[in-house]
């Protein structure tokens, strides 16, 4: 049988790199989007090549509308189709109150974390939706329990957000139910990834795992992306509009 292909946007490292590697390890090709890290891209590519599956990278910024449809179109002019889209992308600031944060960063916050998800979205559907000729397929979001907890401060910008994709999560669902499109999401807790490091706090994973997190510890990649794999396998047919937390029990 033909490998599917899967999509993974800011696949360069952490949660989405792990994505792609062990799903190109369980029979995908994938397309492999970045925003600047080229090297941890072709890092990743040469781990998908390694493991039997092809790769396309892909530089786009998922803020951009017009980077986002090149990319796709890339993506099909390169692998030929699209099974699954995990809508990973997404940055965080340094930590802050929300009347210190300037109009540029919640500009970026919302372009990225949100309007990105949208655009890839968007762009999925029209090729996905059995209405359109598609064969139907899956999505997959990233969002976060910052969603339900919130993030005061330190990035309630970021924790917004993330509550937005979850909204949109439901709503996409809903709305192409019957086109043959799964729609979910995965709420990662606090995971042991480089996106710390982003937000000005490399060691906050390590510090608050066993603080707050009952199982007394943080997360790794890998085990949100067994989540994000499982949803977007056969093995979750009928499971739509959902949200799992993989969070260790926050």
């Amino acid at each position: 049988m033909a490998r599917k292909v899967m999509l993974v946007t800011g696949a360069s490292a952490g949660i989405g790199a792990a994505t792609a590697r062990m799903a190109a390890a369980r029979g995908f090709d994938i397309g492999v989007n970045y925003r600047s890290d080229a090297a941890g891209a072709e890092a990743v590519a040469a781990d998908v090549r390694a493991a039997g599956g092809r790769a396309c990278v892909l530089q786009a910024d998922v803020a951009d509308p017009g980077a986002v449809g090149a990319m796709f179109e890339r993506l099909e002019a390169d692998l030929g189709r699209l099974d699954v889209l995990v809508n990973n992308a997404g940055i965080v600031g340094p930590a802050a109150r929300i009347d210190e944060m300037s109009a540029n960063r919640l500009t970026e916050m919302f372009g990225v974390n949100v309007f990105g998800t949208i655009y890839c979205a968007q762009a999925a559907v029209r090729r996905m939706a059995q209405r359109n000729g598609g064969a139907g397929g899956a999505i997959v979001n990233l969002s976060s329990v910052a969603a339900q907890l919130g993030a005061p401060g330190q990035y309630a910008d970021y924790a917004a957000a993330k509550g937005a994709v979850d909204v949109l999560t439901q709503s996409l669902a809903l709305e192409n139910a019957d086109q043959g499109i799964r729609v979910n999401a995965v709420r990662p807790g606090i995971i042991d990834t480089a996106i710390h490091g982003k937000g000005g706090d490399p060691d906050r994973a390590a510090r608050l795992g066993p603080q707050v997190v009952p199982m007394k510890r943080a997360g790794t990649a890998e085990e949100v992306a067994e989540a994000i794999l499982w949803l977007a396998s056969d093995a979750a047919s009928y499971v739509t509009g959902e949200v799992i937390k993989v969070s260790g029990g926050r």
